[in-house]
């Protein structure tokens, strides 16, 4: 929107990864000389932590560019397996070793196999292991058997486990002692200073222009580090709001008074106009809920008479009676998603995101509310959904609205959540309810949908050779992702192939070339052709 009115050639602070404005800090160059000197010297275990939004990514990035085919073997875990013998699996997959094994031994074998004949070559193997807090401890268990393939004067693979701050804490735990008494070489990656957080706003403008722009005044800069904390990721939320602030004002030059709005912009709770029929059944649901246990429930019902409320107010006291006999302590999830069937919670679910799309709800019946799907509610709106599976840090590292999937236990079937924010550390559930990721993980099955809107009816590209126009489109947006160079041509070639491997690699999914539902809703996200919602976060500041 205001890219044209300050002369950049592209938005110069998206928070999604663009390596063309990579920017390495004091601190991020002295991370990645601590990577790199542990892969050098076969240190066999380096950790790297940081907060979210600090630039472990970054640095990863640059690390992994650094280390050539020729002298290393580098694969990158980014969604860490749920169990062990799935992330050796994997492992083995990303170093391109046949896995079809679905035992410990043998694929060990076969991974030994495969590092001796690098270690012979003169090839260092290194393999980074990302979002690391997440893992189990029976999987970085795993993780310490693997670092045993080793020599009698070497240490045949180099691991680097990177995560947020809760990786250092798992790590002290007593029965990963072992584990962390190998680490020899640990850094811990600090928010930049005010200097770099100055040149960091300079760096991505100048590239963003391509020259010199100072738009930023001395007052705005010192209001942006102070919000930030000299966090990368909160510094281009901010810059992005603020300069949208100065386009609307038609000023070139964004003022501290500016950046304060905007930064009261990004802290507020964004509101929603509902339609007046959603409002009427959210407040039903609201009444529903206080009246059986006291709290605010996470769904709004379609109740529209006093019999359907009593009914189902009996339906949740009963639930509340037979789960929670101490009547003092608060009612869980379960008790909460009791009272409503699966198809209820699935239309219910998928219209909080509807809102957020701006498409129109899915019915809700109440006579037969068993038969709909979240794949119907999509069909009516216009909206696609792609099915996702993982854990929870990697759902939320897509920063992208979500229905969870939870299964209830004793038979109860499965029901739906949206997912839309975060508070600090609580997740935010339709409509503005907070829950701990602990207490959503109980009955999370692992499964969520993903609603997006095909804007450009843009297709779905899985083999070389296919042609058309929309293929050139698809080009153009990689090339906005910073992610294509060549030109921008109506055929799917090799060239494009590897263009979106690398842009799946940069946003965390599975780099198989193949532009499917998941590639193209972050790819529209990362091109900026449209404007695609992310969670609502606040608190984090």
């Amino acid at each position: 929107m205001y890219s044209s009115f300050f002369g950049f050639k592209e938005k110069p602070f998206t928070i999604t990864p663009n390596p063309r404005f990579i920017f390495l800090s004091k601190n991020h160059k002295e991370a990645f000389a601590h990577l790199l000197y542990g892969i050098d010297s076969h240190a066999g275990f380096i950790e790297l932590t940081g907060e979210v939004g600090a630039g472990k990514t970054t640095v990863l990035r640059s690390l992994l560019t650094q280390l050539d085919s020729d002298t290393y073997r580098t694969a990158l875990i980014f969604n860490p397996s749920l169990s062990a013998i799935e992330l050796l699996r994997n492992i083995n997959h990303e170093f391109g070793i046949p896995c079809e094994e679905q035992n410990n031994s043998p694929l060990l074998q076969t991974l030994n196999h495969y590092l001796l004949q690098q270690n012979a070559a003169g090839r260092t193997v290194v393999l980074v292991i990302d979002e690391a807090q997440n893992l189990d401890p029976q999987v970085l268990e795993q993780i310490r058997l693997i670092s045993n393939l080793e020599t009698e004067k070497d240490k045949l693979i180099q691991i680097v486990l990177v995560g947020q701050p809760e990786l250092r804490e798992k790590l002290k735990k007593t029965e990963l002692r072992q584990l962390s008494q190998r680490i020899t070489v640990r850094y811990h990656l600090c928010p930049m200073d005010f200097n770099d957080t100055v040149d960091y706003i300079e760096h991505r403008l100048e590239v963003a222009a391509g020259q010199s722009s100072e738009i930023f005044s001395p007052g705005a800069l010192k209001r942006i580090f102070r919000f930030s904390g000299g966090l990368p990721r909160l510094i281009n939320v901010a810059c992005d709001r603020a300069l949208l602030i100065a386009y609307t004002k038609g000023s070139r030059e964004v003022t501290a008074r500016m950046v304060s709005a905007a930064i009261a912009d990004v802290k507020k709770q964004e509101q929603r106009v509902f339609p007046l029929r959603f409002l009427r059944h959210l407040a039903a649901g609201t009444v529903l809920v206080l009246a059986a246990c006291g709290l605010y429930g996470i769904f709004g019902g379609q109740l529209t008479t006093r019999d359907n409320l009593a009914s189902s107010t009996g339906t949740m006291h009963a639930e509340a009676q037979r789960h929670q006999p101490d009547q003092g302590a608060p009612l869980d999830l379960y008790v909460q998603l009791a009272g409503i069937s699966e198809g209820e919670s699935a239309a219910t679910a998928f219209n909080a995101l509807a809102r957020i799309w701006g498409v129109a709800p899915a019915p809700v019946p109440r006579d037969a509310p068993e038969s709909v799907t979240l794949e119907e509610c999509a069909a009516g709106s216009g909206l696609n959904l792609v099915r996702n599976k993982g854990n929870l840090g990697a759902l939320l590292r897509l920063n992208y609205p979500a229905i969870l999937e939870l299964s209830l236990p004793e038979g109860k079937g499965l029901r739906y959540v949206a997912l839309i924010g975060r508070e600090g550390p609580l997740l935010v559930i339709a409509p503005h309810t907070t829950i701990s990721s602990s207490e959503l993980e109980k009955y999370w099955s692992g499964r969520s949908f993903l609603p997006w809107m095909n804007v450009r009816n843009l297709p779905q590209v899985s083999r070389l050779g296919d042609n058309g126009e929309s293929i050139k489109s698809l080009k153009l947006l990689l090339e906005k992702a910073g992610f294509f160079q060549g030109p921008a041509t109506t055929l799917f070639d090799a060239e494009m192939s590897e263009a979106v491997q690398r842009f799946q690699t940069a946003q965390g999914i599975e780099p198989d070339g193949v532009v499917g539902g998941r590639t193209l809703l972050l790819l529209y996200r990362a091109g900026g052709a449209v404007e695609v919602p992310g969670l609502d976060v606040k608190g984090e500041s």
